[in-house]
């Protein structure tokens, strides 16, 4: 029974440790509610925020791209591509706003920013190197120890998960801020130069543990 105990604390321990996943990209291979990776940080509060992504998919219908929950709200920080329009929907601490008029065609990697300043409720996306309009969300704080998942959206904390909502496809370069990034420093992730890694979540250095299926595999194309 102490070898099968010390054995789970070393698996969980190798699993939480950072690594660098430069030049690899986490696989979802399928639809359900039990495949997903979940990122780790001891930040418990975000006054502005900048949270960066490429993914690639086929898949037209609802998918959670990045979900961030606290014990007092499910969509503490949300992004979101809503079903079969180009729309991406953002939450702060369950406020929304949907971006428009968005292009994702199928099976094509893609670049995405969105930030948000808890000063003047401001939210942005940027996507594949080009920027949206500024919209209000809500000012104020997100507090509370995070939960944060890619592969699935949270209907509840750290659960809740719908199969319908399942991101299907591959994700790469996964990194958060506690602030927002200069229009400079957007441009140098949209364009693959070198920026500023997150000093939330850092691909290079990255704590994480997977749940289910999901794979993590060697970058096979240049995006």
């Amino acid at each position: 029974m102490k070898s099968l105990l010390l054995l789970m604390v070393m698996v969980a321990t190798c699993c939480a440790t950072p690594e660098d996943l430069s030049g690899k990209v986490f696989v979802f291979p399928k639809e359900g509610t039990t495949d997903y990776v979940k990122l780790l940080t001891s930040k418990t509060e975000f006054t502005s925020l900048t949270t960066c992504l490429r993914f690639q998919t086929d898949i037209t219908r609802n998918y959670g791209l990045f979900s961030m929950a606290t014990p007092s709200h499910n969509n503490a920080f949300l992004i979101f591509k809503l079903n079969s329009v180009d729309h991406i929907r953002i939450e702060v601490e369950d406020t929304k706003s949907d971006f428009l008029s968005l292009s994702f065609p199928p099976n094509t990697w893609h670049s995405m920013c969105a930030t948000w300043h808890s000063d003047n409720g401001l939210v942005q996306l940027w996507v594949d190197g080009k920027a949206t309009i500024k919209r209000f969300i809500r000012t104020g704080t997100i507090t509370g120890e995070p939960i944060t998942i890619l592969g699935q959206e949270q209907d509840s904390y750290g659960k809740g998960f719908d199969a319908a909502q399942s991101f299907i496809g591959m994700m790469t370069d996964v990194h958060m801020w506690d602030y927002v990034l200069s229009t400079s420093e957007l441009k140098h992730y949209m364009d693959h130069v070198h920026f500023t890694a997150g000093n939330v979540f850092n691909w290079r250095a990255l704590e994480y543990t997977i749940t289910g299926q999901v794979l993590v595999e060697e970058q096979s194309e240049v995006m």
